[in-house]
C-alpha cells in the first residue's frame, strides 16, 4: 500500500480519481470546501494542502480499500512514478496490489513446473519473489504468499534430492512452517509437518518418520486425503524397516480410504507401495498382481511418476531370476530419465537397488 509523505494537489487529484468521486463528493468526504478540491485539480503539484488537511488526506488514503490503492498508485505512476521528484513524496510499503496478483499467478506456474520436473524454471519464478521481498515488509497476504513460496521451494529441493542442509527441503519446510504458525493457519502447519516427515524418511530416519506419520494420520488439522496419505506413508516407512506384514495392512487401509474419496491417482500409488511391501515379504505373486494394477491405472504424465513406477516395477522383476534381465532394463530406463531431469534421490535409489540385488537372497514365488 502506498504512503504519501507530503501531499500536493497532484496526489490529492489522484486520490479523487482513485476514489471515483466528483469534486463536491470528495470535498464532503474530507470535510473541506469544494473550491479547495478544485484548486488541487487545477494546480496539481504547484499547490500544497495545509498541514491539517494533509492529515485528513492521510486518513482517507489509509481507510481506502486495495482497489482504490491500486488505482491511486497507477495514476501516480502514469503522472510520474511514485517516489520520484522532490523528496520522494510517495513510497509503496511492500508489494502493490497488482504484484500480489502476479505473485499468485507465478506460484500456480511453479506448481505446474514442478509437476513436470522443470526445476530451473520453477526456481527462477520462486527466486523472483523470495529475493524481492522480506517477511518484515509484508502484510498478512504477502506473508502468506512468501510462506507458500518457501514451501514450494522445499518441494523443489525434495524432488531434486537435496534433503538436508542449509539449501535443502528441510530448511525450506521449517521456514515455511514458522511463517504459517505466525499467520495462525493450522492446516498449512500440519501439511508442513507431513512434508518434514517425508524428509525424515528420505534421509533414512525411518522410525522417526513412521511415528510422525502415525500422529498425522489422525490429525484433524489435515484433510481426509492428507490423513490417508500419512497412513500410506506409515506403511512405506515400516516396509523399509522390514516390517512388511504390518506395513501391508496399513497400506490396505489407506487404499480403501482413497477408494472412498474417489482419488484414483493416490489409489494407484497405494497399489505400487503394496507391491513393494509384498515383494519385501517374499510374496512375488501378490507383488506382481499389485504392480500390474499400478501400471494399468497409474498416471505417468510427469517424469517423476514414470521413474517411481518403473523403479518399483524393475525392483520386483529383479527379485525373480527368470525376469532379472527385464528388471535391469526397466531400471536402466528409469535411471536415464532420473539423470536427465536431475532427480538425484531417485537415481540413488535405483543404484542402491542394483547394488543390493547382487548376491542378495531372492524371494521365491508362492
Amino acid at each position: 500500500m502506498a504512503t504519501v509523505h507530503h501531499w500536493t494537489g497532484l496526489e490529492a487529484h489522484a486520490l479523487r480519481l482513485a476514489l471515483r468521486m466528483s469534486v463536491r463528493a470528495l470535498a464532503e468526504h474530507l470535510g473541506v470546501a469544494a473550491r479547495t478540491v478544485a484548486k488541487w485539480d487545477k494546480l496539481l503539484a504547484a499547490t500544497e494542502p495545509r498541514p491539517d488537511t494533509q492529515a485528513i488526506l492521510d486518513t482517507a488514503l489509509a481507510r481506502a480499500d486495495a482497489a482504490v490503492h491500486l488505482r491511486f498508485e497507477t495514476l501516480l505512476s502514469e503522472a510520474g512514478r511514485p517516489g520520484q521528484g522532490p523528496g520522494g513524496r510517495v513510497t509503496a510499503s511492500g508489494p502493490r496490489a497488482w504484484e500480489y496478483e502476479s505473485w499468485t499467478d507465478d506460484l500456480d506456474r511453479v506448481v505446474v513446473a514442478l509437476s513436470r520436473q522443470n526445476f530451473a524454471f520453477a526456481e527462477n519464478l520462486l527466486s523472483r519473489w523470495l529475493g524481492r521481498f522480506g517477511p518484515p515488509e509484508l502484510d498478512d497476504k504477502g506473508l502468506y504468499l512468501f510462506a507458500r513460496s518457501t514451501a514450494l521451494l522445499g518441494d523443489l529441493h525434495r524432488d531434486q534430492g537435496a534433503v538436508l542442509g542449509p539449501l535443502s527441503a528441510q530448511h525450506s519446510y521449517t521456514g515455511a512452517r514458522l511463517l504459517f504458525t505466525q499467520l495462525g493457519i493450522p492446516r498449512r502447519v500440519a501439511q508442513l509437518d507431513l512434508s518434514l516427515a517425508v524428509v525424515a524418511e528420505m534421509s533414512g530416519r525411518l522410525e522417526l518418520a513412521a511415528r510422525h506419520y502415525e500422529s498425522l494420520a489422525v490429525d484433524d488439522r489435515l484433510s481426509r486425503r492428507d490423513r490417508a496419505r500419512a497412513r500410506l506413508w506409515v506403511g512405506t516407512a515400516l516396509s523399509k524397516e522390514g516390517n512388511h506384514d504390518y506395513a501391508s495392512r496399513v497400506m490396505t487401509a489407506a487404499t480403501c480410504d482413497f477408494e472412498d474419496l474417489a482419488e484414483p491417482d493416490d489409489w494407484s500409488v497405494a497399489h505400487q507401495k503394496l507391491a513393494l511391501a509384498h515383494r519385501g515379504a517374499g510374496d512375488l505373486t501378490k507383488s506382481l498382481h499389485f504392480i500390474d494394477i499400478a501400471r494399468r491405472t497409474g498416471t505417468t504424465d510427469s517424469p517423476m511418476q514414470r521413474v517411481r513406477l518403473d523403479t518399483a516395477h524393475g525392483h520386483i522383476l529383479l527379485s525373480d531370476p527368470a525376469t532379472r534381465n527385464d528388471g535391469l532394463q526397466v531400471l536402466d530406463r528409469a535411471a536415464k530419465v532420473a539423470a536427465q531431469y536431475g532427480m538425484s534421490h531417485q537415481l540413488g535409489s535405483i543404484e542402491g537397488i542394483r547394488t543390493t540385488s547382487e548376491g542378495a537372497g531372492r524371494p521365491r514365488r508362492r
